[in-house]
């Protein structure tokens, strides 16, 4: 099976790429550095050709109210050039909980990308994950100064992005799901919770802060991030850690 990987030379993309070509598969990665760009539509008829399936793992370049414009455009360019070549598969990379989120521009966008998907005439797959655990020092930097992290107590199922890819290149090399896959990790944390743990680990002595206002999670009512009926994977945060 060829499978042409979109944004493949990125954290997940690259590991989807090794994985799948370490089934018997021929997966091919592209991104800008290979000559395409999904906003122009460049170089993309002559990277599906061929292709059984097609794997979107591109993403915008900010989180703001520019994300669904990006996520408008490459979508469309992408799926013309899948019909255009015939593409039996097309797989993209979400997030679980993105349509519970409505106050966040980037959830809305993913979003936006999901139904794009699945109103396309190309037999598709969703694959949702919950947060990736590579993003915990990001999160922790967002809000933070040299004597405190301040974080919301919101509910957080952390998922390694080795999991994740493992998961995507399972559903590429499956037949199309025309509806969603949920993959998380095996324990769900608190993000305050976790921030704690994380720097704890890294013998880091700032304190987190409670705080329900601060950083992009306070947006986020609930437990809408984490799904226990999902596949679970199986790392753990505190191994990962190691």
């Amino acid at each position: 099976m060829k499978v042409a990987v979109i944004g493949g030379t990125g954290l997940i993309g690259s590991q989807v790429v090794k994985d799948l070509n370490a089934a018997g598969h021929e997966a091919v990665p592209h991104s800008k550095s290979t000559g395409i760009d999904v906003l122009t539509g460049q170089g993309l008829d002559e990277a599906v050709a061929g292709a059984d399936v097609v794997v979107n793992l591109t993403n915008s370049p900010t989180f703001d109210e520019a994300s669904p414009a990006f996520f408008q455009t490459s979508m469309d360019n992408l799926l013309a050039a899948a019909r255009k070549g015939g593409v039996g598969h097309f797989v993209i990379l979400s997030i679980v909980g993105v349509d519970q989120v409505p106050a966040l521009d980037y959830y809305r966008a993913k979003a936006l990308q999901e139904q794009l998907l699945a109103a396309g005439s190309v037999p598709y797959s969703i694959v949702r994950a919950t947060q990736f655990m590579e993003f915990m020092d990001a999160v922790l930097s967002w809000t933070s100064d040299d004597d405190t992290v301040r974080l919301p107590a919101t509910p957080i199922q952390p998922i390694a992005a080795k999991d994740v890819a493992e998961a995507v290149a399972e559903v590429a090399a499956g037949a199309p799901l025309n509806g969603i896959r949920n993959v998380g990790g095996p324990e769900i944390f608190h993000l305050d919770e976790l921030g704690r743990i994380t720097l704890s680990h890294k013998g880091d002595k700032r304190t987190v802060v409670t705080d329900p206002t601060a950083g992009m999670f306070a947006a986020v009512e609930g437990d809408v991030l984490t799904d226990k009926d999902a596949r679970i994977a199986p790392t753990r945060y505190t191994d990962w850690l190691s």
